[in-house]
């Protein structure tokens, strides 16, 4: 049988190509949830200060961050094998850029989906949409019924957590003068105080805040933000390469938003909430 030496060369030079593509994939192979399992413990940055998702309560003479978050957290690291949840509290803006310096393994704290942040995390499915309106403007009972269109908004001093989606529905109110910080609380504090006329946050977010102190705030009514529906509802957001970690959570979320557990955990955030201010 003769050899084709030239057949033989792109033979040759073939599987060469295929080995170094073999290599190289396994280079990048992606083991994000193996190594939070090897070290049984999933890191989960919050931001506290946005109940019922996650907020402060004493407990036995101590500060615990708790909340439905907090609480999902444990329900994935308990489904998946992890032994361990540990919680960092930090202001809202530098979640991210923690998640990116893997300070934490994911953030967990009411976040939304927006495509700027799609571009360098990833998201998980939607694991609780807000009941009603999504997107509400939290302000003094007495001003109630005061705006009856966004329009009216004009002249305004509006409050939004900064880097939230409530900033960027803030800032397209024409006229209105936007003021940020890392903390909700402190907003909501600045409109109780009457420094602000009111405060864009999410629709339970204000209920909950319209439930605990009924005295000091309410929803207006006929405010209604236009957003992006892909903004509404709320997600886990992961690194944008830890796909296998990504992956894992989203079989948590679509198992428990079947059997109804994430509504179970859910309702049990909100009565410790409720329970905590009595």
């Amino acid at each position: 049988m003769k050899f084709n030496v030239k057949k033989g060369i792109l033979l040759a030079f073939a599987t060469v190509i295929a080995l170094g593509g073999l290599l190289g994939g396994c280079g990048k192979k992606d083991n994000s949830f193996q190594k939070v399992k090897d070290k049984n413990e999933l890191v989960v940055g919050t931001s506290a200060d946005f109940a019922p998702y996650d907020f402060q309560i004493v407990k036995n003479g101590k500060k615990e961050i708790v909340g439905y978050d907090i609480m999902l957290a444990h329900e994935i690291a308990k489904q998946t094998g992890i032994k361990h949840v540990k919680v960092v509290n930090m202001s809202f803006p530098s979640l991210i850029t923690e998640l990116q310096n893997k300070k934490v393994d994911v953030v967990m704290a009411g976040m939304a989906y927006t495509k700027q942040r799609a571009k360098v995390v990833g998201f998980s499915k939607v694991y609780h949409n807000d009941s009603g309106r999504a997107q509400v403007l939290l302000v003094s009972p007495k001003d109630k019924d005061k705006y009856k269109s966004v329009a009216d908004l004009s002249g305004a001093s509006l409050g939004a957590q900064q880097s939230s989606e409530q900033e960027k529905i803030a800032n397209k109110v024409k006229g209105a003068k936007v003021v940020t910080e890392s903390s909700l609380a402190g907003l909501t504090t600045e409109l109780k105080n009457g420094t602000l006329d009111g405060v864009v946050c999410g629709g339970d977010t204000a209920k909950a805040y319209v439930k605990e102190h009924p005295n000091d705030y309410a929803i207006a009514d006929n405010i209604n933000f236009k957003y992006s529906k892909q903004a509404a509802g709320v997600r886990i957001v992961t690194r944008k390469d830890d796909k296998q970690l990504l992956e894992q959570i989203n079989q948590v979320i679509e198992k428990d938003k079947k059997n109804g557990k994430l509504d179970k955990l859910y309702q049990q955030a909100v009565d410790l909430q409720i329970a905590n201010n009595q």
